[in-house]
């Protein structure tokens, strides 16, 4: 008898949590440290212009998310500016070679 009351009381508790939805999400800006917030979105664009854009926002992303220091960030954000430059003077090939040289020297895929 008391097996099957144990065994009764486990099913209704296994069929308590099966029914329960998961907790919602906290709001971005109690999100735990490490994760990236559900709002972030990756900018669009094509060539240099995206290119530079893109790693911007992962960079800026990690930095966010304690992946980062402060330091690596800005030594990473100066790389981009000049990338960026590059690209606004119309060197597409030369401010993607610097995005994908940047990426690499600080351990980007």
């Amino acid at each position: 008898m008391r097996a099957a009351l144990l065994a009764s009381a486990l099913g209704l508790s296994l069929a308590a949590c099966q029914t329960a939805g998961p907790p919602p999400a906290p709001p971005p800006e109690n999100a735990p440290t490490g994760v990236t917030p559900n709002t972030f979105r990756m900018p669009a664009g094509a060539g240099c212009t995206g290119e530079v854009e893109r790693f911007q926002a992962i960079i800026d992303n990690d930095l966010a998310t304690g992946h980062t220091t402060k330091g690596v960030h800005d030594r990473v954000t100066a790389e981009i500016t000049r990338a960026r430059a590059s690209c606004a003077a119309g060197n597409d090939a030369g401010a993607t070679a610097q995005v994908r040289a940047t990426r690499s020297k600080f351990g980007y895929p």
